[in-house]
């Protein structure tokens, strides 16, 4: 999108961690706050977006995509400390600093303050979109083919940003997404 789209789109990704939101333990269990030997299924990966936001934007784009490929694409575990260092190789991005920012306990505190300042917005899940106006929409989506991207993403703009009541568009399932490659 920001190929096609240029100065006209900014990203602005903020942590909101999912196994929070899922989690069982009750409403003063905080993800964030647990100890080294926690297994989480996520905080490794938002501590990495931080600490490549911390190089720029353009750097964060750039860890994101690679982020986003090997778990997606190549269906990467990226519960770890080890894969999300590797996808910061790969962006280019200075590798000592990412480290050094990475494995700052800041990072824990900045997840934490993200996830409650989207909690207080009503977001409950990822993605959200929030815009220039205030207005926030969430989409459940599978990756459209690479000549219909930019079309659905702006679709999916003007229908999220300037009709605030649309609440709620869900496909019956099954049959969905019969037919989509997931």
């Amino acid at each position: 999108m920001k190929n096609e789209l240029g100065d006209d789109l900014e990203l602005n990704y903020r942590s909101f961690a999912l196994e929070q939101v899922n989690s069982k333990e009750g409403p003063d269990w905080k993800a964030w706050e647990q100890g080294p030997d926690y297994e989480s299924r996520g905080l490794w990966s938002l501590r990495g977006g931080i600490a490549a936001r911390m190089q720029g934007y353009g750097a964060h784009d750039k860890f994101m995509l690679e982020l986003q490929h090997f778990k997606f694409v190549e269906r990467g575990d990226i519960r770890d400390r080890e894969p999300i260092v590797e996808a910061a190789q790969r962006a280019g991005l200075d590798i000592d600093k990412f480290v050094a920012d990475l494995d700052s306990p800041e990072r824990l505190a900045e997840i934490g303050r993200d996830h409650e300042e989207a909690v207080s917005k009503g977001i409950f899940g990822t993605p959200t979109f929030i815009f220039e106006d205030g207005s926030a929409a969430f989409l459940k989506t599978f990756t459209p083919p690479e000549e219909d991207s930019l079309a659905a993403f702006e679709n999916m703009v003007l229908m999220a940003r300037n009709r605030p009541y649309f609440g709620e568009l869900k496909r019956p399932q099954p049959p969905w997404p019969q037919g989509v490659e997931v």
